[in-house]
């Protein structure tokens, strides 16, 4: 049996239709996992070496609230009520750090692994994707970092001054992930809607004409989604979130114009092509 070509061993043969046998598919699923994994293992080590200074970011934004939320010292506290709550706490965050720092590395595997299947037209976004997911989420998370200070402030004052929150860390590991996630992941939006529109699904003209509905469907989401569902949190959610909606019926259009275009002077060409043809039968 014939081994396969040095150098690419485990790189699977692809026809130029995509199509791949099953154990083939296998072995690029293998690979491909084996990359993602391995580059989510090397954010986790830099996590848990880093986790100094990477906790000491992660906590500024409960640092920024009014001294009364802290424990009557000049630090900021966060506090763990079991012996090896402050090992799990390293390796959670380790664990967020080699999930979202690897995550061009990842996505970029998972774009790679979908790629053969799609058409030659669809597989030259591949990068564009990958490139502008990875930007959202960042986006998103930086959005989120930004106003994590203002729902933690409507929180933990709701109560009113007599009463005052001792807050664990886990607690606040729980809203802080809840609310990285919520705003980067619904950055994302954009390009399912791009996705639906270069796949013939979604015509652009089509999108804005749904913008009534989409606009209350977005307000009604941020304010569910959200974890501390106040009006500072839900508006710094919901509005960038309309403005990308925006963008990307106005990108989807300009798109549907170009192949409009594209096809028009395709079928201009086919009558002049078939001239001669036409005339050699004669």
């Amino acid at each position: 049996m014939r081994g396969l070509p040095a150098g690419g061993a485990q790189r699977a043969r692809r026809s130029p239709d995509g199509y791949m046998p099953l154990l083939e598919h296998l072995q690029e699923l293998r690979r491909r996992l084996f990359f993602a994994v391995i580059a989510i293992a090397i954010g986790m080590v830099l996590g848990y070496v880093f986790f100094g200074p990477i906790f000491d970011l992660i906590k500024q934004p409960y640092c920024h609230l009014p001294k009364v939320r802290r424990d009557g010292g000049p630090d900021c506290q966060l506090y763990v009520f079991g012996v090896i709550d402050q090992f799990k706490v390293r390796l959670r965050v380790a664990m967020y750090v080699g999930i979202i720092g690897a995550s061009p590395i990842w996505l970029y595997q998972l774009w790679a692994f979908i790629t053969p299947g799609l058409h030659r037209n669809e597989r030259r976004w591949t990068n564009t994707f990958v490139i502008s997911s990875v930007l959202l989420f960042a986006a998103g998370v930086f959005l989120a970092y930004l106003t994590l200070a203002k729902g933690l402030s409507f929180l933990l004052g709701v109560g009113g001054s007599g009463i005052t929150t001792l807050v664990g860390v886990n607690t606040y590991l729980t809203y802080f992930t809840a609310m990285v996630l919520v705003f980067g992941i619904a950055f994302e939006f954009p390009l399912l809607l791009l996705m639906l529109n270069l796949t013939g699904v979604l015509t652009g003209a089509r999108m804005l004409s749904w913008w009534r509905p989409m606009v209350f469907g977005i307000t009604v989401f941020a304010a569910i989604a959200t974890p501390s569902q106040d009006p500072i949190t839900m508006t710094a959610l919901a509005a960038p979130l309309v403005a990308l909606y925006f963008l990307t019926g106005g990108v989807a259009r300009m798109l549907d114009s170009r192949k409009e275009r594209r096809a028009a002077a395709e079928s201009s060409e086919l009558p002049e092509q078939l001239a001669p043809l036409g005339g050699a039968g004669t």
